[in-house]
């Protein structure tokens, strides 16, 4: 998977992509992840990319010409070009899994007001927003949606159960972990874990999940109780 990243800040990305999981996809060649400065495609002497709004208004908005120049200098003909946007579909983990089976994506990241609406109607395939609430740009959003998506690349994880098992896959928020030690300050881990009885060990994971998701998110539950008795 090839992954661009169109933005007026990317230095935002510097840790990020040099840490974990994603920095491991890299190495591995899973994906490969490139920055776009939108700077680079901006107008007159001082790289104008942003502009008063028509109408009036107190902030800025993006103007379409670095926009348009950006996304068709790396797009091809099965890009996909993602917007990160408040007025986009909630990023849940069936669209991570639908866009992990893409070759290449492309995710503009807005400032300011936004975007001038000729690029949002031309450029844009789809847009895509991390919940009901305001950051200043589209660049932690952005992190947040590649995250999702390239752990669920084949290859970004070693053992694929480890991302099968996650809160959401399943329809389910995850169960309670433990580690050791067995006893901390009288506090016990329950015993069926230390078992050795893995159909037991599964059994409790199983109840565990589906108690929390009832308990947490009763829309989750409503939706999984759909899914099951379709099954």
């Amino acid at each position: 998977m090839k992954i661009e990243v169109i933005t007026l800040f990317p230095g935002i990305f510097k840790g990020f992509l040099e840490e974990s999981i994603i920095k491991q996809a890299q190495k591995k060649a899973v994906v490969s992840i490139n920055l776009v400065d939108l700077r680079g495609f901006g107008e007159g002497r001082h790289l104008t990319c942003d502009d008063s709004p028509y109408g009036g208004g107190a902030g800025m908005v993006m103007k379409c010409e670095p926009l348009f120049k950006a996304v068709r200098k790396v797009s091809r003909r099965n890009s996909k070009v993602i917007l990160m946007s408040p007025q986009g579909q909630d990023l849940n983990q069936t669209v991570a899994k639908r866009l992990a089976k893409q070759q290449h994506l492309v995710i503009i990241c807005g400032r300011y007001e936004g975007i001038d609406e000729r690029a949002r109607a031309r450029l844009v395939d789809e847009e895509i927003s991390i919940g009901d609430f305001v950051v200043s740009g589209g660049e932690v959003p952005a992190m947040v949606l590649i995250e999702a998506v390239v752990r669920l690349v084949p290859g970004a994880i070693s053992k694929q159960e480890s991302y099968e098992k996650d809160s959401f896959y399943q329809g389910l928020l995850d169960w309670p972990h433990y580690t050791r030690p067995a006893v901390y300050k009288k506090m016990k881990v329950p015993p069926v874990l230390i078992s050795g009885n893995h159909a037991a060990i599964a059994q409790w994971r199983r109840e565990q999940a589906e108690q929390t998701t009832k308990k947490n998110r009763p829309d989750l539950w409503a939706d999984y109780l759909k899914s099951t008795k379709k099954k």
